[in-house]
Order: structure tokens, then sequence, then C-alpha cells
């Protein structure tokens, strides 16, 4: 037997060791730290910008949603209060003392307690004459004046006045009833008041009163004056009456109310009709005569001005509400009340009436349901049903409580109004508004004004307007120059001259706007504004001197051509262009003796543009407009687009530029046809940022173009009588190359320092902020698609 073999184990294949790494390849452990370091700092920073973006978008947001919110009424207090039928409501401006009038001799406040208790109302004196008993009255919230007139035909003020001060750490409102001395409306025939009011303008004081019954009621005005000296204020005593009863052609009046102005009165009649008069020198005439709801079988329950005196609210026994508002309407020279806005905010009715003494918003009423309207914008903001029978309304000074008697149970509900940004919303923004003063709806913004009675006019689409307008100017002057600029600095300039051409223009870039905005309106506008047929000659004089030039060197015979340095046609273009730019400035005049000649109304004839161009279109006129803002803020955009347009092109591959050359193709065929194709995806993309330079200037706009928004309309006579210019083509009204203008950027950098924070002013620049944003946003967006597919379709393989 053999011995058994053990088995032999295979022998165990080792790796060699690996080679040292040379010291010189080998990373620092310092290094790969700072290398880990600074990525994580630039994921941060990403991810940071990132965040501070979508914060800065949340902040606008947080601002803009209020202006879009909804009006709110909720129940705040109640206390008794003795009612009588008639009598009027007054709070004061912090609602904490309200007062009833009921037409006797005594004036009751009563104090809100917080608890819903009754409370002692503190009673003080009209100071009625002795003997007088009181027939008519009205209160006007705005002075805080009750207007008291008596059986025995006179008239009184009684002046409400408040005030606060801080008793035990809380707030404790105090009142005060001054009462003015009592005067005779017509000594003559006295007769009892059924109907007063009184308004102070400060030079001119008046009544106006409808005293009498039935067919016997008279209208008459009674004119007031004070003397004034140095130790102060006189008595007021009574200057004049004027009976205006023939002026309503044997119309009952019922009702009366003063203007502001104390320079014209509405007067209701039994018909249904109100007749407007007017103090002309020192006679009454009736300027106009209308029937507020004729042909809707709708009687006129009654009638109050908005805040302002310009609109006239009438209200019907339907829960119909029209507002009538002064203007000059076409063919007349004075204004008269055109009907502007309609709402039918309730479903019965309309038995009350309250103007807020803050805008144009007001209250109507009815005894079972109230509505807080808004009138600008033609809107009713909140309706309510009310769980009692109302009486009196009124609303306080800041229009942030409103006050409800229930006639029948004899208790002052008070109600909180949560309503800050009436004005706003999206018709205010973007749609017309028929404003007062105005003959016709129109996209307005005036933000602010020096009276409390203003309008605000909130419209962004003549801000949009503008900032399209701009651009739109710009890139046309810049566009052309840049981009052919840079084909020429690209492809055909001598490398000598590019590498000093190109450094120019990166600097031209960093040339601050605020100094071209500063030439643009000192220099620049005065230079052109009498020579524009000098810049229009320039305009079309250059191209057609450098398009002949090209012409006539292509037939050049080559020979000649070829003594030229490679690149240096320019020191023939140059001499060429600067010259035709002399002789059209100095062709200008002439060109405008023949072509734009004004006729005076004289019948003389001007040859003068600035005359010229408003009887020809229609349209203003101005110093700086948009031609100024294009030709400066196209000279800040050509470096942007000239500089990237030129790094494209600069860019193609040599090799298959002088492959096409190869082949026989010219220069221009090279640059047409190969060069153009492949770097348009970088040429549009210096188009985009021209663009987006061009959308977000402020300053040039600010300074050389009167920053106004307006959208201005196109005249008849644009194109003659046939009616072009009358509304067939609309868009042709908003683009006057020879107007002011105002940009989203610059409304913003003009007006955000002067608005209080959260204001509807406030919030609105920060909606035009969004919509500027907005604006861009979809510009970039669509043309970083566009330049996809220019990038897929000539890329190439």
């Amino acid at each position: 037997m053999e011995p058994s073999k053990e088995p032999t184990e295979a022998p165990v294949k080792t790796r060699p060791a690996p080679r040292p790494v040379p010291a010189r390849f080998l990373v620092s452990k310092r290094t790969l730290h700072f290398d880990r370091f600074m990525t994580s700092a630039i994921v941060f920073g990403g991810l940071g910008i990132v965040v501070a973006v979508f914060g800065i978008f949340g902040f606008i947001l947080s601002q803009i949603i209020p202006l879009f919110g909804k009006a709110h009424i909720r129940k705040a207090a109640e206390i008794p209060m003795a009612y009588q039928e008639g009598g009027v409501l007054g709070l004061d401006e912090w609602s904490e003392l309200p007062f009833f009038y009921d037409g006797g001799s005594e004036i009751a406040f009563y104090p809100m307690s917080g608890t819903g208790e009754a409370a002692e109302p503190r009673k003080e004196s009209v100071g009625l004459p002795e003997g007088a008993v009181v027939s008519a009255y009205r209160y006007d919230a705005v002075s805080q004046t009750l207007i008291v007139g008596t059986a025995d035909g006179r008239a009184g003020l009684v002046k409400i006045g408040y005030s606060a001060a801080e008793v035990d750490g809380k707030r404790a409102v105090s009142a005060k009833v001054e009462s003015q001395p009592f005067l005779p409306l017509n000594e003559a025939t006295p007769a009892p008041v059924r109907a007063i009011d009184y308004k102070d303008s400060g030079d001119r004081k008046l009544f106006a009163v409808i005293q009498g019954d039935g067919a016997g009621a008279r209208v008459g005005v009674v004119t007031l004056r004070q003397q004034r000296s140095l130790l102060g204020k006189g008595t007021v005593k009574v200057e004049g009456y004027a009976d205006l009863t023939d002026q309503l052609d044997g119309s009952q009046p019922v009702d009366i109310l003063a203007a502001g102005t104390a320079d014209s009165l509405i007067v209701r009649t039994e018909a249904n009709e109100l007749f407007y008069l007017f103090l002309s020198g020192d006679q009454w005439t009736v300027r106009q005569r209308f029937t507020p709801f004729e042909g809707t079988g709708e009687t006129v329950a009654g009638l109050g001005y908005l805040f302002g005196d310009v609109s006239l609210v009438v209200y019907s026994t339907g829960g119909r509400v029209r507002i009538y508002s002064l203007f000059i309407k076409e063919g007349e020279k004075a204004r008269t009340f055109g009907l502007t806005k309609e709402l039918h905010p309730l479903r019965d009715g309309i038995t009350h009436y309250f103007a807020s003494q803050r805008n144009k918003s007001f209250l109507v009423a009815n005894d079972h349901e109230v509505a807080l309207c808004y009138a600008t914008t033609e809107s009713v903001r909140k309706t309510m049903e009310l769980p009692f029978r109302a009486g009196s309304l009124a609303m306080d000074a800041k229009a942030e409580h409103a006050g409800f008697i229930d006639r029948e149970a004899g208790r002052l509900h008070l109600f909180e109004i949560d309503d800050p940004h009436p004005e706003a919303g999206w018709r205010a923004f973007f749609a017309e508004i028929w404003y007062e003063g105005f003959a016709k709806p129109k996209y307005e913004w005036q933000s602010t004004s020096g009276t409390d009675d203003f309008e605000p006019k909130l419209s962004l689409t003549p801000l949009i307007i503008g900032s399209l307008k701009g651009t739109l100017y710009a890139m046309l002057f810049a566009v052309p120059i840049a981009v052919l600029a840079a084909i020429y600095v690209s492809q055909f300039m001598h490398p000598d001259v590019k590498r000093l051409v190109k450094p120019l223009m990166e600097i031209m870039a960093s040339l601050p706007s605020v100094v071209l905005g500063f030439l643009a309106a000192l220099w620049l506008a005065p230079l052109i504004e009498a020579r524009v047929p000098s810049v229009l000659t320039i305009i079309v004089l250059i191209p057609v001197v450098a398009a002949l030039i090209g012409y006539a060197w292509s037939h050049t015979p080559v020979s000649f051509r070829n003594r030229m340095p490679m690149g240096g046609e320019y020191l023939i273009l140059i001499p060429a262009v600067l010259a035709a730019g002399w002789i059209g400035w100095n062709l200008g005049p002439a060109v405008e003796r023949q072509l734009f000649v004004a006729t005076m109304p004289g019948g003389e004839r001007i040859a003068d543009f600035r005359l010229w161009w408003p009887q020809f279109s229609g349209l203003p006129y101005d110093q700086r407009n948009c031609l100024v803002v294009g030709f400066m803020m196209g000279f800040a955009v050509i470096p942007v687009i000239f500089t990237i347009a030129e790094d494209a092109l600069s860019n193609v591959p040599p090799s298959i530029i002088s492959a096409s050359e190869a082949l026989g193709a010219s220069r221009w065929q090279v640059v047409r046809t190969v060069v153009l194709p492949i770097a348009a995806a970088g040429i549009f993309s210096a188009l985009m940022i021209g663009l987006g330079r061009a959308v977000g200037e402020t300053m040039i706009v600010v300074m050389a173009t009167g920053n106004t928004p307006v959208m201005d309309e196109m005249g008849r006579l644009l194109f003659g009588e046939a009616g072009i210019g009358n509304g067939q083509f609309p868009i042709a009204d908003h683009w006057n190359l020879f107007n002011g203008m105002r940009t989203l950027s610059a409304n913003i950098a003009v007006e955000l320092p002067e608005a209080a924070v959260g204001s509807t002013h406030y919030r609105s620049l920060f909606l035009g902020a969004l919509v500027l944003f907005l604006m861009t946003f979809v510009l970039n967006t669509v043309a970083e698609v566009l330049r996809q597919r220019l990038r897929e379709k000539f890329k190439i393989v």
C-alpha cells in the first residue's frame, strides 16, 4: 500500500505593493478640508439665495393679499337709547359718546358703558329762542353741525365738539355744544321751515330752505356774511334773501341740499325731479333738470352727497342706487350732473343713507338690511341682515363704526366696520373707472392729492403701458445698432482695433443711469425739442447712406478693394456716416418747412413740428418724451447687448468658418449662413438681458420723461376725418412717441418713500412690484424656451 499523499495548498498570489505616489501629486489635508468647506459654503449660499428670493416673494404677497380682502361688519356694543321717529343719530370720532336729537330743545348724549347697561344720558340745550318750535333739522357730520329751522321762519346752527382726555389710564370723551344765534330767514313773509341745509365755504355762507306746506311751499336761499377784524371773527349777519321758487316751473319742492362750495343747490320735487341751481355772480339759475330713475318705475326715496360734494347719491324705493357726478360734457362749458355708476345693494326700498367722512364709501339701509358700498369701484363691499327694525343710522369720522337704533326696543346697536382697503380690487387696478370730474371712464394713476376728499386713482394700466413703451422704444433704438455692431466687430473688424473697441463698449455699460438721466433731461431733451425733423431726417439718412456705401463697395473692383487692409472698411464708413448725420441735422429745418406746417386759428401757417403734431394727431407734444427715453435708455442698453452678442459670435469655432471659406463662401455669406445660426442662442440671450435692463430701468425714466402716468387718446385728426382715431384702433391711442410716461419701476422709486406703511397706497406699490416681476418672469421664461430651441436647432453635432 502506497502511503497517502496529503493535499497541497495552491500558492496564494499576492498583489504587488502599490508604487508610492510622488509627493507632488498628493493633496494636503488642509486643501481637502478647505475644498469641503467651500463646497458646503457654495451649497449653503445657493440655498440661501433661493430662500431669500422666496422670502422676498412671500413678503410681497403678504403686503398685496389684504388689498383683495372683503369687508367685515361685527357687533361691538349695545346700549339703551330713547328713540323718536325722524330723529338723527351722531357718533363721535371714537364712537364712545353718541348723541340723539329728536327735534326738541335738547340733545341727549349717551356714554358707551361697555356693559350694555343703561347709562344716564347727559342732555345739552340747543339754544332755541324762547317760544320757538323746531320744524326741520339736519345733521352735517363733516362739520359736526346740527342745522335747525323753526316754525316761525328762523334758522340756527348748533356746533357739537368732542375732546378726549386720559382719566385713570382710560380715555374719557366729552362733548361741548355751542349754539349760535338764530336768524330770521325772510322777515317779510315768515313761514315754517320744512327742509333746511347749510354750507360754509369760508368767504361764502348760506342757508337753503323750503318754507311752507303743499302747493305754497317756497324755496329760498339766505346768504350770510361774517365780519372779520384783527380781534377775530365778528357776528354773523344776514346779507340777503333770494326766492327761487319760480325757477322750479311750478313743481312742489320736498327736499333741498347745498353743496360744500356754497354756490349750488339740489332741489327734489314731488314729481321725482331734481333741479340743479347754480349761483353765477349774484343770480341763481337752473343749470340742469333731470329725473334720476326715469323709465325704471321706481321713485326717489332720498339723496345725499358723497364726501367732497362732487357726486350725488340718489336712492330709490326699489333698493337701487344711482350716482351722478359733476363733469363737463362734450360740447358744453359748464359742469353738470351725469350718471356715472349704478348699484342695487338692497332687495327692498332704501330708507337710510350715510356717507363716510373718510373716503367714497357709504351706508344704505332699510328696516331689516344694511349694505356698505364704495362709489369709486361701483362695488357693494358688504351686505348684512339686521335682526331688528332700524331707525336712525350713523357712521363715525374714521368709518370704523356704524350705529343703528332699534326703533321698537329703543336700543343703539354699535357695529365695528373692518374695511381698510375699499379703494382696492381687480377693477380698481386693471379696469376703466369713471372717476369724479371725468367725462368718461379712464385708466388713471393718481395716488395722492392736497385735499381730504380726494378720490384715489390706482389703475396700474398706465404704468404697465409706460413700462412697455419705454422698453419698446429703447429696444428699437438699441437692438439694430448693438447687434450689427457686434457682427461687424467680431467678424470684420481688424483685431488690433477690436482690442480697443471691446473694452470701450464694456466701460460704457458701467455708466450710472442717474448720469444718463441727467444728460437726457438737461441736455438731450432741450436739444431735440425744436429739432425733431432733424432727428427724423438723420434716422432715415444714415441707414440709406450706409446701405449705398455697402452696395457701392461690393461693386468696386476686387483689385481696388484688396488695397484696403482687412477690417479697415470703417475708415470709409465712419466719415460717411458722420457727414450724413451733419447733413441730416442741417437739412431738418428745410424738411420742417415742407412737411410739418401748422395752421393757426387766424389762418397763419407756421413751420413748427411742436405745433403740427397736436393738430395732426390730436395728441400732446412734451419736451421730455418717449423719443428722448428711447435714445438715452437705448444708449444704456447697447453695451449690454453688444458685449454678450459679440462674445457669442466670437465663440463660433474658427474651423467651421475656415471650412466655409474654403468652400468659396464670401465673408458675408459665412456670417449669414454659418455664424449667425450657430450664435443665435447667444444673441437671443443678449437681447433678453438687454430687455430686462430696459424694463427695470428707473432713473433715466424718472428724469427724462416728466414721470407722468398718462394714457393719451388719439384724436380724429390722426387719420383725417375717417374716424380711424375714434376708437377703431384703440391700441394706437397709447403709444404716442412725443409724450411723457411713468413706468412701474419709476413709480415705486418715486412714491414708496412717501407712502404710509400698511396703507392702500403702500400695498398698491407692492402690487406694482409684483406685476413688474411677473412681466420679467414671463419674458425670461419665454426667452429661455426659445433659446433652448435655437440651441437645439443649430447645435454642432
